[in-house]
Formats: C-alpha cells, sequence, structure tokens
C-alpha cells in the first residue's frame, strides 16, 4: 500500500458540531468514503465505511469477522493491494458530503437547507454581520450593556434559523416513501423532498419578519402605544409589562419553541411547555405537595421570560452569543487549515507499528478531532469513516469497533480545549475562568481515555484481533511539517494563562491559525474561504442559540416558583426514606442524581440537559455539602454521556451507521468503552478526596485521587473485558470480584483502598491460576496494510 497522503491538499471540512448538512465547501480534491448503502431488502444494513477496490477495481469491502470467522489472513488480503486500496481518505467530493449527511442525521440537531442564489446571499450576508457583531463585542463592546447585546445577537441569528432549516412537517409525503419499494422511486423521492426544502416557504419568511420584530422590538426608539419607546423605557415596564410588550413577548416565546423543534426536534419544546405549564397550572397544586407554589399568572411568565436576566436573554445565551459563536468560527478555521486531516495522520502514525494500532489510532482520532469539532456524533462519524476500514482489516467485529468509535467521539466532548458548550455555562453559573474549567476537567479526560485504550489492549488480545502496521511514515516528520496546527490550541491555554479572557484567547488563536494555514499552499485561507469559515461558524451556532435562548424558560420559571430548592428537597427526602447516614444519604442522592441527569439527557440536547439538571439536581449536592466545582462537573459529565446511554445512544447510533453493526449490541459495547466516565463523576461528589480529581487541593491530593482512580479504572476495564494483559482470560469470578473492586476504589477513603486493592489482588491471582490450567494464549498473526 502506498503511504497515506500527506494534509497538504485542499479537502472540503469536516461538518463542524451544529453545521448545516451539506454545506458547500471552498475545495472538491479529497473526499471521505462513499455514502452508506441502501438497506437490503431483508433490512440488514451494510458497512458504510469506505470500500476496498481490488485490482480490477471491484469493490471487495466485507463487514468484520462474525463470531466463528477465523482470524487469520482472508484470501483476497494476501494479494498486492490497489493503490488506493485502504487509505485513510478516498476521492470524490460527493462521497465528502455524504459524510457530513450522515453525521448530521444523529447530532443533537437535524440537517439544515443548502441554500443558493438570491436567499443564499442574504444567508451569507446576515451569518457575516452576525460573525462581525460577534468579534466587535469582544474588543469594543457595546455602551450600553450585555443585555442589549444579546437582544441585537438574537434578532441577527433568530431570524436565519427559519430560513435555515425546514418545518419538516409534511408527515404524509414521508409515509407515502416509506411505501416504496423501489430504489429509484425512493432515491427521487429524496430528491424532490430536498429540491423542495431548499426553498423557504411564504410561512418561513412571514416566520423571519416576526422573528425580527419580536427581538428588535425591545431596542426600537418608537412608541407604540404604552409600549416601545427604547431599551431604557422597555427596562423601567419590567414586572409591569405594556399590552404591546405582552403580545411581541408571547410572539418570541411561541418563535423559540419553533426554533427549537426546527433544529432539535419536538422533545425540547415539549419540555418548555411542561415547565411553562408548571409556572402557570403550579398554583392549582395542593399546597401541601413539596412542589406546589402560590401560582402565576401569564403577563408575570412572559415578563420573566421577555424582561429579565434569568430568561431568554439569560446566561444560557449569553454563553451562545459571547463563547459558542467565536468557538465554532475557530473550529471551522482550523478544519479549512486542514487541521482535522493533518490530527487523524499523526494518530495512524504515532501507533503504526503497534500491535493495537488500528484501535489506538481510532481512539487518539477521536480526542484530537475533539478540539475541532466538539460534537460527540460529528467526531463518531468523522472517526469512524476514515478509520473503520482499517479496524474492519484488523479483525474488530463491526459492534465492537462501533462501540469505540462512539466512546472515542464522545469523549471531543469532555477533552480541553474545547469542551462542549455546557463547560462556558460552568464558568458563567460559578464565575470562574475558562481555565479553571479546563482545569477541572484535565484529570478525568485522562482517566476516560485511559479505559478506553485499556478496552482497546484487552480487546485485541481476547478477540483475537489481528496486529496491523499502518505504513504512513514517521511521526516526526509529520509533526515538523504540519505540527503548526496545534500552535494555535497550545496559544489559547497561554493567553488563558496568562489572564487574557477566553473571548479575546479564542480570537487570537483564530488569526493565527489563518496566519499558519499559508505554511500549505493548497489550505491557504484566502479571502473567499475565510468567508466560508465565517459563514461555516455562524450557521453552526444557529441551533445551540435557539437551544439557549429556550433553555431561558427552564431557568426562569425555576427561579421564579422556587422549584430548585423544591425538587432539591425532594431528591434528598429520598435518599433519607432509606437510611439516616449522612455519608449513605450523599451517595444516594448523588446516584439518584446520576439517573435522573441520565434519563433527561435522552431526552435534551447536551446543553439543556446541563441548564435543567444544574437548576433541579445542582441545589441537592449544595445542600448536601458538595462543592460547587464538582456538583457542576458531575451534572456537566451526566448530560455529556447522554450520547452514548441506550435507548437513544445518538453517538452509537452514528457509529453503528458507519460500521453496519446491529444497534444495540453496539450501545452496550459503547457504554462499556465509556465505563469509567460513568463512575468517575460520582468519586467527585462522595468525598472531598474526589476534588483531587478535579485538581482542586494540592499536589498530593491530586496525585492521591489519579493513581487511585486510575487502578479503578484499570480493573474495572479488566472485569468489562474479560481479560488480563500480559496474563490471560478472566473467568466470570474474577471478573465480579474486579467489579467490586473497581467500585470500592471509587470510594477514595483508607478502608474502601484497602478493600478494593485486596479485591483487585484476589482477582488478578485468580486469572493467573486460570491461565496456569488453560495455557498461554495463541497470539494473532500480524498483517501489514
Amino acid at each position: 500500500m502506498s503511504p497515506i497522503s500527506t494534509p497538504d491538499g485542499s479537502s472540503p471540512p469536516a461538518r463542524p458540531a451544529n453545521s448545516p448538512a451539506g454545506e458547500p465547501t471552498a475545495s472538491t480534491d479529497r473526499a471521505a468514503p462513499r455514502p452508506r448503502p441502501t438497506p437490503k431488502p431483508d433490512g440488514k444494513q451494510p458497512a458504510a465505511g469506505p470500500t476496498e477496490p481490488d485490482q480490477s477495481g471491484n469493490d471487495t469491502s466485507r463487514p468484520g469477522p462474525s463470531a466463528n470467522e477465523p482470524t487469520g489472513p482472508h484470501p483476497s488480503d494476501a494479494t498486492t493491494p490497489h493503490p488506493s486500496a485502504v487509505h485513510l481518505s478516498t476521492a470524490g467530493s460527493a462521497a465528502e458530503r455524504a459524510t457530513r449527511d450522515l453525521a448530521a442525521q444523529f447530532e443533537d440537531e437535524k440537517p439544515g437547507r443548502v441554500l443558493t442564489g438570491p436567499t443564499g446571499l442574504l444567508l451569507t450576508g446576515a451569518s457575516l454581520a452576525v460573525g462581525a457583531l460577534a468579534l466587535w463585542q469582544v474588543f469594543r463592546p457595546l455602551s450600553q450593556g450585555s443585555k442589549y447585546y444579546l437582544i441585537i445577537f438574537l434578532a441577527g441569528v433568530l431570524p436565519l434559523v427559519f430560513l435555515a432549516y425546514p418545518a419538516d412537517l409534511r408527515l404524509p409525503a414521508r409515509l407515502r416513501a416509506r411505501r416504496r419499494r423501489d430504489s429509484t422511486d425512493r432515491d427521487n423521492a429524496d430528491r424532490d423532498r430536498e429540491s423542495t426544502q431548499a426553498r423557504p416557504t411564504a410561512t418561513d419568511w412571514v416566520l423571519v419578519a416576526l422573528a425580527a420584530a419580536a427581538c428588535l422590538y425591545p431596542v426600537l426608539p418608537i412608541p407604540i402605544g404604552t409600549g416601545g419607546g427604547g431599551y431604557n423605557a422597555f427596562l423601567d415596564r419590567q414586572g409591569l409589562l405594556a399590552p404591546v410588550d405582552l403580545v411581541l413577548g408571547t410572539v418570541l416565546l411561541l418563535l423559540l419553541l419553533e426554533a427549537c423543534r426546527r433544529t432539535t426536534g419536538w422533545i425540547l419544546p415539549a419540555v418548555c411547555l411542561l415547565f411553562l405549564g408548571y409556572g402557570y397550572y403550579g398554583g392549582l397544586l395542593p399546597q401541601s405537595w413539596p412542589v406546589a407554589h402560590a401560582g402565576l399568572d401569564f403577563s408575570q411568565l412572559v415578563d420573566a421570560f421577555y424582561n429579565s436576566d434569568s430568561g431568554f436573554y439569560g446566561t444560557p445565551l449569553d454563553v451562545a452569543a459571547s463563547y459558542i459563536v467565536l468557538f465554532t468560527i475557530y473550529g471551522a478555521v482550523l478544519e479549512l487549515s486542514g487541521a482535522g486531516r493533518f490530527f487523524v495522520e499523526l494518530s495512524a502514525a504515532a501507533f503504526r507499528r503497534s500491535r493495537t494500532a488500528a484501535g489506538r489510532t481510532a481512539v487518539a482520532s477521536g480526542f484530537l478531532l475533539g478540539t475541532v469539532s466538539g460534537s460527540g456524533a460529528a467526531t463518531t462519524v468523522s472517526i469512524g469513516a476514515v478509520t473503520w476500514p482499517l479496524l474492519r482489516r484488523a479483525g474488530y467485529p463491526p459492534e465492537r469497533a462501533g462501540g469505540m468509535l462512539a466512546a472515542a467521539g464522545v469523549g471531543a466532548i469532555l477533552s480541553p480545549p474545547t469542551l462542549g458548550a455546557a463547560a462556558f455555562i460552568i464558568a458563567e453559573y460559578l464565575g470562574v475562568s475558562y481555565l479553571q474549567v479546563l482545569g477541572w476537567a484535565t484529570v478525568p479526560t485522562v482517566l476516560y481515555y485511559l479505559g478506553i485504550l485499556l478496552s482497546v489492549e484487552i480487546d485485541a488480545r481476547r478477540s483475537g484481533v489481528r496486529p496491523v502496521v499502518i505504513d504512513v511514515g514517521s511521526p516526526w516528520r509529520l509533526l515538523a511539517r504540519f505540527g503548526y496546527h496545534f500552535a494555535s490550541l497550545i496559544a489559547i491555554i497561554v493567553l488563558l494563562a496568562v489572564g487574557m479572557s477566553a473571548t479575546r484567547a479564542v480570537v487570537f488563536a483564530t488569526i493565527l491559525a489563518v496566519a499558519l494555514s499559508f505554511l500549505a499552499p493548497k489550505n491557504r485561507l484566502t479571502l473567499a474561504r475565510l468567508v466560508t469559515a465565517l459563514v461555516t461558524g455562524v450557521r453552526g451556532v444557529l441551533a445551540v442559540t435557539a437551544v439557549c435562548a429556550a433553555a431561558g424558560i427552564i431557568t426562569a420559571t425555576t427561579t421564579k416558583t422556587g422549584l430548585g430548592p423544591q425538587a432539591a428537597a425532594l431528591l434528598i427526602g429520598g435518599a433519607k426514606a432509606v437510611t439516616s447516614d449522612p455519608t449513605l444519604v450523599l451517595v444516594l442522592t448523588a446516584l439518584l442524581a446520576a439517573v435522573a441527569l441520565s434519563l433527561l439527557g435522552l431526552a435534551v440536547p447536551v446543553t439543556a440537559s446541563f441548564v435543567i439538571g444544574w437548576v433541579i439536581v445542582g441545589p441537592a449536592l449544595l445542600d448536601l455539602g458538595v462543592t460547587a466545582p464538582a456538583a457542576a462537573m458531575f451534572v456537566f459529565y451526566f448530560a455529556v454521556l447522554s450520547e452514548v446511554s441506550p435507548p437513544t445512544a445518538l453517538a452509537a447510533v452514528a457509529a453503528a451507521a458507519v460500521t453496519g453493526g446491529r444497534l444495540v449490541p453496539t450501545m452496550w459495547q459503547t457504554l462499556r468503552y465509556a465505563l469509567p466516565a460513568y463512575l468517575t463523576p460520582i468519586a467527585f461528589v462522595i468525598t472531598p478526596a474526589g476534588l483531587g480529581l478535579l485538581g482542586i487541593g494540592g499536589v498530593q491530593r491530586i496525585a492521591f485521587a489519579a493513581v487511585v482512580t486510575a487502578l479503578s479504572v484499570a480493573v474495572l476495564a479488566v472485569a468489562a473485558g474479560g481479560w488480563l494483559p500480559g496474563v490471560g482470560p478472566a473467568g466470570v469470578p474474577e471478573r465480579v470480584l474486579g467489579a467490586l473492586a473497581g467500585v470500592t476504589l471509587l470510594w477514595l477513603e483508607p478502608v474502601p483502598i484497602a478493600v478494593g486493592t485486596a479485591l483487585a489482588a484476589v482477582a488478578a491471582a485468580g486469572v493467573f491460576i486460570r491461565r496456569r490450567s488453560t495455557g498461554r494464549p495463541r497470539t494473532p498473526k500480524e498483517e501489514k496494510l
């Protein structure tokens, strides 16, 4: 096989988080794998990774081996591969767009329209204006204050949502399409639907006008009856809205619900309506109920949403307008400069001679690409489209490979320096710098990927995975030529460390990335490509802005009704009903909170899940003496883990679409790989020593917590994988003992640590005894790609 091409080609960018599917790109030189094949009549789904043509040009792709398939080299593998047989990239811009479309299907938001002509120019111009406003606010903030800026920002973004995202309400057309069995008819139906959705309807334009009017009304210096009159007059009417205020506030409420429905589906609007109903009808509940309140009339609710700092223009929207938009622009610039491609190739080069090269490449790619996308499902599809052929050649079954890809992809949201949107909300809620939040996330991120890498090593030995040598040349040579892509990421950390705000740090990092792009001739960010990056970044924040503004419905209702403390009392009361021991009450409350957050995350996007979890679960943990950083990171991790939690598990669904594996087994494999991420957050809150995992408490506490938790992660990986590396298979008794040992070690106190260590030692001794009785396991034969 010829070496993998270096990243100086001009590839279209992988789809950034939250950007619309099918976004035109600046280049067509290279592309990702072919689109997902049409399902077979028997219902089985073929693998969606790149196909492997033989020397005659025929498709020789095949699914991963079944349980009964021998693990030795496949007969066709013995032939000399075609130069394009197993590359980390294939040709064809249509396939690149197909990969981005596939990613869009499994993210928190729906794919958007691809607009052309005058409407496309309007969207581009408006996106540029919003991006310019966000950049202006960083260096020359508007004199009227941050809320004034949020009003202008929402007025620029919300109308674009109705242009960029179709209503998608034609259910009969969908049902008719399902009845068509002929693939040609199905393809024609899809093209007709896409063509219709690409043209905004008259209703869309009406909603655009209403959104602009409702958003701009608070700042327009035009008297309208007893309302209007400008920004200061609008603020003076807080608590006593004029009729026109009430009407336009209601219009904006309905428009935000519709924007959320268009971008994320029905569930989040339903949750918002549930909170709205609770605020309005809660006064009718029996006053003996803990969640009852005095009741609010509709004008009070609209006032809380439209004219307070906890409603539409609260902290979530502030985060979207101040941080997320700048980071999405930065991610788009990195992608267009070739950074994403470089990160994948560097991962392959680093492990090219490793016995578990294919698995390690997938995991490392997920970590590095997370710095660009910040989206679990998008990262899963991106690394899966590139590394699934390597995993398949190594002998990974589709389900196991899918679990690995999904777990590695979700780690993107947990990994510094670009965490998910909820991390910025943590910084705002707690009044700390974003650098502190990055510090809190560092040790858990290392432990998370440690668990995945250990599982990769275990799978390679337990399942007889064939070693693969990836012939990509020296990683040092790749670093010497393209290592400048790390410069902007390092710049963010350095600038934050010297006290610069996160907004200014990311702007300067973006400028640095643009300047360094000229080191690779085909990736130069010329003016046209820079405009593409800016527009892509702004389009990437449309769905997040709708979600963050709608989250104001939840936060304002909770604040006005006092639901947070009431829910906290219920949660703690449920734990106290089981035991009166303070320590056990804290443990049970943490477990109940973890379950509640996991269930909540199945229904709503990560950002909204964190906001709801913080106002409902956060107070319960704080009331029990948990520190604010530990409580916030606890909620953050379980909000993120919804992407790998059955039965929805968006990242696992995306991985199954790439590998063609069965969905439910892929979800369970993902759960196994991501197991440390479910357990380590509990260690944050149940003991004071757990703060060491967040980098709090001095070097001694941090080292102690990290080492003990790493041992716990290793023992749990062995228990879940059923194999002790360097020794052999573990039986059921050893795995049960290992699971108990791993969970016990998470209680970072001397006695539990001693008990957990003893249980782990007994389990290891059992594995040694089992190995002596069965003999040394056979080592698979190495295969070179």
